[in-house]
């Protein structure tokens, strides 16, 4: 037996149509999702429409400069950038979650930190010839999940405060910040093509990086979702899990490296693109509340809008010329950021 965060209610006493219905939100959800998978796939140097779009992916269309358009360049980039999102949404709803703390993020674990650090010392000190492919995601994926479980080992001793891993998490990206910057300096050649990595971008995406990312996805995201009952017991405080059978600092840990494992797979792919794991939970806590049950899988689907709607932002806004997707997320977290200060004021 787990416990269950309530949801809000409304003027009438009813619960929000969301989760009153919420199956049909989640279609809906999902229905946004493969409109925005359609629109990133006909934005671009070549444009193409909706109609044209669809004739490649089904097999129709004999135009080959728009078969290699679709399925060499956009299809890939907007299936990295759905499950990317998905990926970070949920590894902030789980960290948010568990510290108790509506502010938490994967940034704030170290895991941004660790993927770019490693990422730059491959690419300073590594081999030659070992710049691309499936090499540098799953070395930038080994560093984020370092730095995270560091994090969590500074604060071991007090993990039943959700304060001590933020700071700790601080403190490991201030570190590791300040390392990558360093070595930055010393060897501007060899890393020169870091900065793409460290404001995040999809561009070059391709079937490579597809084939990183979705089986890390593939289980990391079923194992969050399955521990979605178990989050709502920890929710309710550490004392009150325990009585209801769950091992309390056990499951935080588990659930600790699961965000972890979900955030450095999505940034060791897309580079360190930030506030997804911040904006997205946010987002579908004032649809679904707070019932990991339904969080969970909702903030799956608002991670993937969320990215995906920013890659296609980043391109139609300034095309032909590319903004990297992890300025707009930028601008979107700060935005947010001011809706809270504002909403906080009041």
């Amino acid at each position: 037996m787990t416990g269950t965060a309530a949801a809000p209610r409304d003027a009438s006493g009813l619960r929000p149509f969301a989760v009153r219905h919420f199956g049909v939100s989640l279609t809906a959800a999902a229905a946004l999702v493969a409109a925005l998978l359609v629109a990133a796939a006909t934005v671009g140097s070549v444009s193409l429409s909706p109609s044209e779009v669809w004739d490649v992916v089904v097999g129709r269309s004999g135009d080959r400069l728009h078969r290699v358009v679709v399925l060499e360049l956009l299809l890939p980039r907007a299936l990295v950038a759905a499950v990317a999102g998905g990926m970070l949404g949920l590894s902030g709803a789980t960290l948010q979650s568990i510290t108790r703390n509506a502010l938490a993020a994967p940034e704030l674990t170290g895991v941004s930190a660790g993927v770019i650090l490693l990422t730059v010392v491959w690419l300073a000190y590594g081999p030659a010839g070992t710049m691309t492919g499936r090499i540098v995601p799953l070395v930038a994926f080994i560093g984020g999940v370092a730095a995270a479980m560091l994090a969590y080992a500074l604060s071991r001793r007090g993990a039943s405060d959700p304060l001590r891993l933020i700071l700790a998490g601080v403190l490991i990206s201030a570190i590791l910040q300040s390392a990558t910057s360093l070595i930055v300096l010393v060897h501007q050649g060899p890393t020169g093509g870091v900065l793409n990595w460290t404001i995040g971008s999809l561009n070059g995406r391709t079937w490579s990086h597809w084939g990183v990312i979705w089986p890390w996805a593939a289980v990391t995201v079923s194992a969050t979702l399955l521990s979605a009952s178990r989050v709502n017991a920890l929710q309710l405080g550490d004392d009150i899990a325990v009585g209801l059978g769950v091992r309390a600092e056990a499951t935080r840990a588990i659930l600790l490296v699961l965000s972890a494992l979900l955030a450095a797979g999505a940034l060791a792919v897309v580079g360190a693109i930030g506030f997804v794991g911040l904006i997205a939970p946010h987002i579908a806590r004032q649809l679904v509340a707070d019932d990991a049950r339904r969080l969970f899988p909702f903030t799956l689907l608002v991670g993937a809008v969320v990215l995906l709607g920013a890659d296609v932002a980043a391109r139609a806004v300034t095309n032909p010329v590319e903004l990297p997707t992890g300025v707009v997320t930028t601008v979107l977290g700060a935005l947010f950021f001011l809706r809270l200060l504002t909403s906080h004021s009041r």
